[in-house]
């Protein structure tokens, strides 16, 4: 993937950077592992005996830089020109959309513990868990390794707000404001209980050798809490079709789609990983002294709007935003035009 060498300045210790960069004039395309070889000690007490940490940054080179994380399914590709679904959230970001790259660079990265290039579970060996904390000192040591001493804002949905609030209380002289969507300083218990019963899906599929169709099977589930109960209400209100005997209900079709689609992207243990990293989420609001844009979905039923008012009421500098939308928590994905006048403030 390019060179092993370091470029000049100052280094995190035990770090190599490997790069890959695209051209054009004023503009830069860049992609590279962080690569950690000193043991990597994470927040809840495991040790990683060294870590690649896979991250992609686009935009004008001497623009602000802006850092961009979505939900465990997020990863460094927050777009792309050529190919546009191939970024997670390919709706609202790019040239000429609501964050544009035309004025910004767009720093992303995948997961700590998931199915990306960053270092992983893989094939059923033992991972340690894994916290928004280790998610945030990654990024703190790619922001070093990058010389960017101070980024415009984090800009964080889902997992990824989880991570930008974490990365405010610990290194608030780093990032100049947050814009967080549909995500609290911690997890509410039935969002827990809900992602619990998935994860034993996954894992009794894993023990029979069926690992990827328990995938399909929780990921349907998920999909089921991530829009609204007035969407389902809209689209599948018709009848089932029989076939075979037994009935296919619109709805059903659809959950175990989206599951499918996301069992052939994604790998088991990584799901399982970053699942379980959610739900140990927990910072205290009272510490992030940056400027806070909170945005809280009314119909979210993973975030309810009471944690997110709860939250925004312990941080100094916080301002909340209450939406509605259909897509649920989901929005952040969707909602190009209700979302537009705070990315554009960016």
């Amino acid at each position: 993937m390019g060179t092993d060498e370091l470029p000049p300045g100052s280094r995190s210790r035990g770090a190599r950077w490997f790069d890959q960069t695209t051209r054009m004039p004023e503009h830069i395309d860049q992609e590279g592992i962080l690569q950690l070889a000193a043991p990597f000690d994470l927040h809840h007490g495991g040790v990683l005996p060294s870590v690649r940490f896979a991250w992609r940054m686009v935009g004008p080179s001497s623009a602000p830089v802006i850092v961009a994380l979505g939900g465990i399914s997020g990863h460094r590709r927050v777009f792309d020109v050529e190919e546009p679904r191939r970024g997670w959230w390919h709706e609202l970001a790019g040239p000429g959309r609501v964050l544009p790259i035309e004025r910004l660079r767009v720093l992303s990265f995948d997961w700590l513990g998931g199915s990306g290039d960053s270092t992983g579970p893989r094939n059923g060996e033992k991972f340690p868990p894994i916290s928004a904390h280790d998610q945030a000192e990654l990024l703190r040591r790619l922001l070093d390794e990058l010389r960017i001493e101070r980024v415009r804002a984090i800009v964080g949905a889902s997992y990824g707000g989880m991570v930008a609030l974490t990365f405010a209380a610990r290194y608030g002289a780093r990032v100049e404001r947050l814009l967080v969507m549909s995500a609290a300083d911690r997890t509410h218990p039935m969002a827990t209980a809900w992602r619990s019963v998935q994860r034993r899906m996954v894992r009794f599929a894993i023990d029979c050798g069926r690992g990827v169709e328990g995938l399909q099977i929780a990921c349907a589930l998920a999909m089921s809490t991530y829009r609204s109960r007035e969407e389902f209400g809209e689209r599948f209100a018709t009848e089932p079709d029989l076939t075979d005997g037994h009935y296919t209900f619109p709805v059903e079709e659809y959950l175990f789609a989206r599951g499918a689609d996301y069992a052939r992207k994604y790998q088991p243990d990584g799901f399982l990983c970053l699942s379980e990293s959610i739900d140990l989420h927990r910072i205290d609001a009272a510490t992030v002294q940056v400027p806070v844009t909170a945005i809280a979905v009314i119909e979210d039923l993973l975030v309810p709007l009471a944690d997110m008012r709860a939250m925004v009421a312990r941080m100094p500098h916080a301002e909340l935003h209450e939406i509605s939308s259909h897509f649920g928590h989901d929005a952040f994905l969707k909602e190009a035009q209700v979302l537009r006048p705070f990315l554009q403030e960016l």
